[in-house]
């Protein structure tokens, strides 16, 4: 058992690692949405300080796993501080991948718009699932803040809603191709921004789940509950 001294010394600490993931989690938001400001209007600078923003996140990861190991050798948590600590490098992960992908929009927006290519109203086609990741990404961190169970279990309900929102541009994207050739190009690289912008809805989704965890001690993926929640909000 840690003495009191102690344990306030390891409250600081986790609480510092806190304020420095929440840190991270809003250059990785700024990425995100920039990402898609680049996508929408081909601004090149824009996306180039995207891409450089993806070495910050990468080292920030890096910091913070090794405060978070040394965190557990130093103070030895235990119970809900061993729960917090480890859901914590899961939210750091999840996080670092979130940059990876807002870099790949940004990438694929300067080859597209690069190209000069045919689109097919490409941004219209995302901006919906953007808007949605981009506000389940915002509460899934404002619920890691305040370790709000609750609010984490509807959000993991509004990614079953983006998924859904990804199947159906796809089936409208292949629509595009089929139907006019000289689409092909800007078409697949809409695809590819597409699917970046789910993973982001899946590793936002995870954020919430990890919070549940911390709150509850549940370990809800996969799980019963999480299906549940997913089925409920998944359109008809």
């Amino acid at each position: 058992m840690m003495g009191e001294h102690s344990s306030k010394q390891y409250d600081h600490e986790l609480e510092a690692i806190r304020s420095k993931v929440l840190l991270m989690g809003g250059i990785v938001e700024t990425q995100f949405l920039d990402a898609m400001t680049c996508f929408r209007i081909g601004n090149s600078e824009r996306a180039d300080r995207v891409i450089r923003e993806d070495d910050n996140v990468n080292q920030l990861e890096v910091q913070l796993d090794d405060q978070c190991s040394h965190l557990i050798v130093r103070r030895q948590p235990t119970a809900n501080d061993l729960r917090t600590v480890m859901a914590t490098i899961k939210v750091i992960t999840d996080l670092e991948r979130i940059g990876d992908e807002a870099a790949k929009i940004a990438r694929t927006s300067k080859s597209l718009h690069g190209r000069g290519a045919v689109t097919v109203n490409h941004y219209e086609m995302v901006r919906s699932i953007a808007n949605a990741t981009s506000d389940l990404l915002h509460d899934a961190l404002d619920a890691f803040a305040r370790n709000d169970g609750k609010q984490a279990l509807q959000l993991i309900a509004q990614d079953a809603i983006i998924d859904h929102e990804f199947r159906t541009i796809m089936r409208n994207l292949i629509t595009f191709m089929m139907e006019d050739p000289r689409t092909i190009s800007a078409a697949l690289d809409t695809m590819w921004v597409a699917k970046a912008i789910e993973r982001i809805g899946d590793h936002a989704k995870n954020i919430a789940e990890y919070v549940i965890y911390v709150v509850e001690g549940k370990d809800i993926r996969h799980s019963r509950a999480a299906v549940d929640a997913q089925t409920e909000a998944s359109p008809e």
